[in-house]
Formats: C-alpha cells, sequence, structure tokens
C-alpha cells in the first residue's frame, strides 16, 4: 500500500508493507536519478535490532556510501547531546548538501534524525523507516522533528517532512506486548476524536488480530489531518488528544499503579485520554484500556504534572487549549485555565505511591 502526503513544499510516499524493509534499496533509488553515489548516515539506536539498520546500509552501499550510527534508547536521551552526535557524525563523514540521513527505529530516532536532517547544510534528505507501532501509526507521518530540552517534550524542533517512509510490518514481530500496547494507545486516539466505527473495532474485536487495518486506518486520519493543516495552525491539534495530561505526567515521571514501574508515551496519552473525554466516552474507554493493557492512571505529584501541563508548549498566557472528546467520534478544542486542568488531572493522577 502507497499512501501519499501533500506537503507544501511537494509531498512524499508512505510505503507500508510487509517485506518493504528488503527493498528498501529499490524505494530509495525511486525517489530521484541522481541517488547514486551518495552518503547515507543510518541513524537507529541500542533498542533497535541491529540487523534492521544493517539491511538499510547494506542496500544503500551498493550505489554509493553508507554508515551506522547507534544512539543511546529512551526518551531522555532525546536531547541535545545526542542531536550533536548525530551532526558531529554527519561532519566527521564529510556528508554535503547531497546525502541523506535514515532513522531507522521508534519515534525518538525519528525526531532526532529529522531535526539533525532539518538542520544540518540548512536541510538535507531524510528517511523515515519506523520499527513499532507508536512510530507507524503516528509520528513517521507528518513532518514533525524535535527534542526535548528544559523539561518540556519537543520544544526545539522543526516542521522538516522526510522524502520518504517505509513502514515493514513485520519489524513489529520483536516487539513485546507492552510496546505493541504502547503504539496502539495513539490509533485509539485517533479512533476516538475522528473514527467512531475504528472505536467500535477496538471496543469489540481483539485488535491485535486486526493490526494491519487499525494501522493503516490511523494513518490515513493523521494523513487527513496533516494535509489540511501542515503546521498546526488549526484541525492538527486534535492529534494532542491525551497529550496535554499525558505529557505532563511523562515528565513527571509517573508510575503504573500496583507496581510502580515508569510509564511509557502511549500509556501516559492513554491516562490523559481518560482525562479528557466525558463520562459516558470514559465508561467505553476503560474496558478498551483494560483489555490493551494500558492503564487509566497514574502515581506521580499531581503539583508537579499540573506545573508541567501550564508550561507545556500548547499553553497561550494562562490557559491550554485542550482537546476534548465529548462523543465517540467527535471532538472540540477548549482553553483550560489552571483550575480546569487541575481538576482533570485530580481524576487520573494519585499520590506518588506504589
Amino acid at each position: 500500500m502507497v499512501i501519499p502526503v501533500k506537503t507544501r513544499d511537494g509531498g512524499y510516499d508512505i510505503v507500508a508493507e510487509r517485506g518493504a524493509l528488503a527493498r528498501i534499496g529499490e524505494l530509495i533509488a525511486g525517489l530521484r536519478k541522481d541517488s547514486a553515489g551518495r552518503l547515507s548516515l543510518v541513524v537507529t539506536d541500542d533498542g533497535v535490532p541491529a540487523e534492521y539498520a544493517a539491511t538499510v546500509a547494506e542496500a544503500c552501499a551498493q550505489s554509493g556510501r553508507s554508515a551506522v550510527l547507534t544512539v543511546p534508547q529512551g526518551e531522555e536521551n532525546k536531547k541535545f547531546e545526542t542531536l550533536q552526535t548525530i551532526l558531529a557524525e554527519l561532519v566527521r563523514l564529510g556528508a554535503t548538501r547531497k546525502d541523506r540521513v535514515i532513522a531507522v527505529g521508534g519515534g525518538v530516532v525519528g525526531d532526532m534524525t529529522g531535526l539533525a536532517a532539518a538542520l544540518y547544510m540548512r536541510g538535507i534528505e531524510w528517511i523515515n523507516v519506523p520499527t513499532t507501532v507508536l512510530s507507524q501509526v503516528d509520528s513517521s507521518v507528518g513532518g514533525k522533528t524535535a527534542i526535548d530540552f528544559a523539561g518540556v517534550k519537543n520544544v526545539v524542533g522543526a516542521f522538516y517532512p522526510p522524502s520518504l517512509v517505509v513502514i515493514d510490518r513485520d519489524t513489529l514481530g520483536t516487539l513485546p506486548a507492552r510496546q505493541v500496547a504502547n503504539g496502539l494507545a495513539e490509533a485509539l486516539k485517533m479512533s476516538l476524536t475522528c473514527d467512531a466505527d475504528l472505536f467500535e473495532l477496538f471496543e469489540n474485536e481483539d485488535p491485535l488480530a486486526h493490526m494491519d487495518e487499525i494501522c493503516e486506518r490511523a494513518i490515513l486520519i493523521k494523513k487527513r489531518v496533516v494535509e489540511e493543516d501542515e503546521r498546526e495552525s488549526g484541525l492538527r491539534r486534535v492529534l494532542n488528544f491525551g497529550h496535554t495530561v499525558g505529557h505532563g505526567i511523562e515528565l513527571a515521571g509517573a508510575k503504573r499503579p500496583g507496581d510502580g514501574v515508569k510509564l511509557l508515551h502511549g500509556e501516559c496519552v492513554a491516562v490523559g485520554m481518560a482525562a479528557m473525554c466525558s463520562d459516558a466516552v470514559r465508561e467505553r474507554l476503560l474496558p478498551v484500556l483494560a483489555k490493551l493493557g494500558l492503564p487509566d492512571e497514574a502515581r506521580c505529584d499531581a503539583s508537579e504534572v499540573l506545573r508541567l501541563c501550564m508550561h507545556d508548549k500548547k499553553a497561550d498566557g494562562a490557559s491550554v487549549v485542550s482537546v476534548l472528546c465529548g462523543e465517540v467520534g467527535s471532538f472540540s478544542f477548549c482553553p483550560m485555565d489552571e483550575a480546569a486542568i487541575a481538576a482533570r488531572i485530580a481524576k487520573v493522577v494519585k499520590g506518588d505511591r506504589r
């Protein structure tokens, strides 16, 4: 399946099919006639199976130079120091404006590699090969690149679309169940605001038996949204559903109730969705979260979550533009002041205890 995404400067294709990684060289070669002879820096992290990056590097080496850079995994490494490592490697290799970077991994790798591409020599080509559910259904689409800085998620970045996105569902076979659920949280988010039928699939079927359909429908939703609002001046804000509180609890180091395990990004978004929906939607949402193994509350300092929410990049003066879901398949934008945000946080954030 090839999904074209239009941008203000042209567009790019998302190739989503099983086995796509094995023909990555052919897909890259089809981008442009002068593809041969280029340097390709493949950026991955130490949590991604090394053979994925090796496959890409070997394919690129057939027509030019290639190298692999492996950075530390985890959101805590989505920072200036890691970005500098990528940029320094491009300088060391003598990369020019005709060369490219290729991200192989999850959303953290994709965000940082894309930002490095935007910055290096004021912009070079980049290709995204997402290998997690989270990155395949969400962060690989839309051209947002960023790092975290000064305690705020994704506050330093650029809108810089890739030249190509290659999604191979077979790479998901190496993911643990928790990481699969972590990614499905983002697809669930899109179903709640934009696709009631997709939510009913989550509600009434086994989502794991419908992974291809769920991923493709989520990508099509995000494609439609970002094509209408590439720079997030209006409609694209709907994709922040669950993220206002979710980002706050993530940065506050929230833990899972019961066992004290630190929550992953998608798990934080799941809690954030539970905070930002109506009682009627919440009644339907909670059983779906339980089915997926996702939490509906978090353990951390509620006052710290509130502070982080009010300093989120979506803040506008004394309020934060939040996305509410009053009915499955619909949404509304609502500026919320500190008291309103605090009330939402209180629904899902409990004291910092196991």
